[in-house]
């Protein structure tokens, strides 16, 4: 047998025993609530763009970027250039809030980019190094501005892991913080989808902030995510996000975008909300802005700026380096039109990913905006009207439920799903449920068929966490990386960086196609449990 030598100069069996040794050793020590190490059971130690390479030699297409920080990929030349010049200078790397060359080269860098209409009038705040603190800071300021206390959220939605952070966010238990229905297609919370859908939901929300009997007094804040990202990648609707301004802004309520995900060009736009037109009266901003390191902060409209002196701080909102690397990121995705670049490569993958739907009656939904993109995962023979499995097996593909319910076909463009595709000729596929028509953020869709004519008692299969994790680790067998999402974790994500190429977006769809393909035909074979017709799950194998 030959002898290889890995990425860490050890020979291949050495590689393998450091490979194991160091995920045992973590297992050991580290806590339990560890998430992405559970799943992705690798050692990275050299990366580069797209691709990592493991401690046991093997090399990994990676579409989870750190959940969306590595806006450029990994160790980007421009990134490390900044990074070492200001390392090569002595200068100081960690300064609090006190002014620096670097931090004024940022913010320049950071408002050039800014929504016309909040660039010209932005106050910015730097937070402790993560976007949930970022969260918290833009409350506290809504809350300073406006005399007011509460916060209207939306159903679905992530913003962090502190205690005002969850709060907000779609699986919180406390009450203080008003739940709105975030609009989606797929799974409208009021059965009829695309933009009907929508805009129940905004009536709902307008009848929430005008009824004086709702029960939620006027709100010191809206926060909403231009894109749900583990919420299950859904896109808001331009029209509705805009009537959200209008709703907002008719009433004095300043409105927070959380970007935090979605921005430095991830959806198609430097920042999502700039896709419909608005200009928050406030941005949460990190992730991508410290170019790949921890770095948060908070822009919003000058007449806000009314909170005191240390009203919010941070010990580490003066990291220096973070600040180097972000202005780096920040132009040259500004430079290059990255964001455009990330519009077109999306739009095309989105459209390959689509004609899975007439492949695999497991694929429920494809949708997303730009590179950032989700696949929903469902079980076939489950009831849409129940959410629950109901008979053995997963099925294979849409060609064997010919004949039955919520059959699956093939069709172009003009063959009858309406505004289901970007572009014309793209292939879609449209049935009497689970379909590509009217999917979230695809402009122009008029009609979601796995809601068909907003029949009540009807809907979408039911998501399959299961099935999800075992396409996860048969693309990771496969070498590709990706991130689970959704309400129920059955969202399979891609985040790649900006900076993919076609080729490499090219290998990825396949080799997702095909751990896909590979789970549909046997998913026992990688782990999932089958349903007995009474709901009980039969053993895996």
């Amino acid at each position: 047998m030959a002898v290889t030598e890995s990425v860490t100069g050890e020979t291949s069996g050495g590689a393998h025993t450091a490979h194991e040794g160091i995920l045992r050793r973590q297992s050991a020590r580290e806590s339990r609530a560890r998430t992405y190490a559970r799943a992705l059971p690798i050692v990275p130690v050299r990366a580069r763009g797209l691709t990592i390479e493991g401690a046991d030699g093997r090399r990994y297409l990676d579409c989870l970027s750190g959940a969306g920080t590595l806006a450029l990929g990994h160790n980007h030349p421009v990134v490390l250039e900044a990074i070492r010049k200001v390392l090569d200078s002595g200068a100081p790397l960690s300064v609090l809030d006190l002014a620096t060359p670097v931090k004024d080269a940022f913010i320049t860098e950071l408002f050039r980019t800014l929504p016309p209409g909040l660039a010209d009038r932005a106050r910015v705040q730097f937070c402790g190094p993560a976007g949930t603190d970022a969260v918290e800071a833009a409350f506290t300021l809504v809350r300073a501005a406006t005399g007011r206390t509460g916060i209207l959220a939306f159903t679905g939605a992530y913003h962090g892991m502190t205690t005002g952070a969850l709060a907000a966010s779609g699986g919180a238990g406390d009450v203080r913080v008003a739940r709105l229905p975030y609009p989606q297609d797929y799974r409208c919370p009021f059965g009829v989808g695309g933009p009907r859908g929508a805009e129940l939901a905004a009536r709902w929300t307008e009848s929430v902030l005008d009824d004086p009997k709702s029960g939620v007094p006027l709100p010191a804040g809206m926060i909403l995510e231009p894109v749900q990202g583990e919420g299950g990648v859904i896109p808001a609707p331009d029209d509705w996000l805009r009537r959200m301004r209008r709703l907002t802004a008719d009433r004095s309520i300043p409105l927070i975008a959380d970007e935090v995900q979605t921005g430095v060009g991830r959806t198609g736009a430097f920042w999502a909300v700039e896709h419909s037109g608005v200009t928050p009266d406030v941005m949460v901003l990190s992730k991508a802005i410290g170019g790949s390191l921890p770095l948060a902060v908070v822009v919003y409209r000058d007449d806000l700026d009314v909170w005191e002196p240390g009203a919010h701080a941070g010990t580490f909102r003066g990291n220096q380096l973070a600040m180097a690397a972000g202005t780096a990121t920040l132009a040259h995705v500004r430079e290059n039109a990255l964001a455009e670049r990330a519009r077109l490569l999306g739009s095309r993958m989105l459209t390959q990913l689509r004609t899975l739907q007439c492949e695999f009656a497991c694929v429920g939904d494809v949708r997303g905006r730009g590179l950032m993109i989700g696949v929903e995962l469902v079980d076939p023979e489950g009831d849409g009207r129940t959410g629950r499995g109901a008979a053995p097996g997963l099925g294979d593909s849409a060609a064997g439920l010919t004949g039955m319910p919520g059959d699956v076909v093939c069709v172009g463009r003009r063959g009858g799903a309406a505004g289901s595709a970007e572009t014309a000729g793209d292939a879609v596929c449209a049935g009497s449920r689970d379909s590509a028509a009217g999917s979230a953020g695809r402009p122009g869709a008029e009609a979601n068929a796995a809601w068909p004519d907003g029949a009540a008692g009807s809907g979408p299969h039911p998501a399959a966490p299961e099935l999800a994790s075992a396409v996860q680790r048969a693309c990771l067998e496969r070498g590709l990386i990706v991130e689970l999402g959704g309400r129920h974790a059955g969202v399979v994500r891609l985040l790649p960086p900006l900076t993919i190429t076609d080729e490499q977006a090219t290998a990825v769809l396949d080799r997702l196609a095909d751990a896909i393909a590979a789970v549909a035909r046997d998913p026992a074979a990688h782990g999932v449990r089958r349903r007995r017709p009474d709901g009980r799950e039969e053993p895996a194998g």
